[in-house]
């Protein structure tokens, strides 16, 4: 038994505009005018049909696999280059205040931050003293977000006894993620405790949340006081940290000291090295372009 063959909807519609024209044509006409009728319904019946035609798919997709309502995917940030992440570092023009790059950001290290959490005195949620500790460690070492997993570039500014200190560096996604959700985590576990200096002093330690600026793909900031009672008298720390993603990049900046936590001039900073960050990331060049200090 042979297949009828598959007759596409376009011109069956074609086909029945082509019938109706015919008949309503017959229908009105007589006998001397009807074969005229007839041609003019069928040239508006192959119209139609040529219509019909033009709009039928032709087999390519208009749309995108990603459901772009413009039919085009969005572009991905690009990977993070040595070169890149230098060029997204902050400027002097970039913050206000008087802050003034310095050579050797790399090597700032506070001490009040070296010590031990003092387990025992986790009443409860002993096993939170790990991430406690794991805070304080990751502020001293200057690698809060863990480890980069490629480029990576740091920078620093001074203004009398406060620090502010930047970090542009690539990171595995998923791993900065869990940092990031880690952060926010902080505030609840690490709210207070104990820090035992090496030299037997006792630090308290305060941890609490602080609003970002609304840039980058996620966000996160901390606010930690450290205080203890030295031979010279009280010593407070003060630092506030933010934390940007920007793509499979992250913008990180750490500023304070004695003196407060410099929470105007690190909002700036968090804001100018996010968009530094995303004009890099797209192909652009971000200006001014920071000064080499190397």
């Amino acid at each position: 038994m042979s297949r009828r063959p598959v007759v596409p909807p376009f011109r069956l519609v074609a086909s029945a505009l082509a019938a109706a024209a015919l008949l309503t044509t017959a229908a009105c006409s007589d006998d001397g005018a009807a074969t005229t009728a007839a041609d003019t319904a069928a040239d508006q019946a192959r119209a139609a049909e040529r219509d019909i035609a033009e709009q039928a798919p032709t087999g390519s997709p208009t749309g995108s696999p990603t459901g772009s309502p413009t039919g085009s995917a969005t572009a991905s940030p690009s990977a993070l280059t040595e070169s890149g992440a230098k060029a997204a570092l902050l400027t002097e023009t970039d913050l206000e205040g008087g802050w003034n790059q310095v050579r050797d950001a790399g090597k700032w290290r506070d001490s009040m931050l070296i010590g031990q959490v003092d387990v025992a005195r986790f009443l409860t949620g002993k096993a939170d003293a790990s991430d406690c500790q794991e805070l304080v460690d990751g502020l001293y070492g200057e690698d809060l977000l863990g480890k980069p997993s490629g480029a990576s570039a740091l920078t620093g500014f001074q203004q009398g006894d406060s620090r502010l200190l930047e970090q542009v560096a690539a990171y595995d996604r998923a791993a900065l993620d869990d940092r990031l959700k880690w952060m926010a985590s902080l505030p609840q576990k690490c709210d207070q405790f104990t820090l035992d200096g090496s030299g037997g002093g006792e630090r308290t330690v305060q941890v609490t949340e602080v609003s970002v600026p609304e840039v980058g793909d996620a966000r996160q900031g901390l606010h930690v006081t450290v205080r203890e009672d030295a031979d010279g008298g009280p010593a407070t720390l003060s630092l506030m940290v933010t934390a940007v993603r920007v793509g499979d990049s992250a913008v990180t900046v750490t500023g304070g000291g004695l003196d407060g936590d410099q929470k105007d001039s690190v909002e700036q900073a968090t804001q100018a090295g996010a968009e530094r960050l995303r004009t890099v990331l797209d192909g652009g060049t971000p200006s001014p372009q920071p000064t080499d200090l190397d």
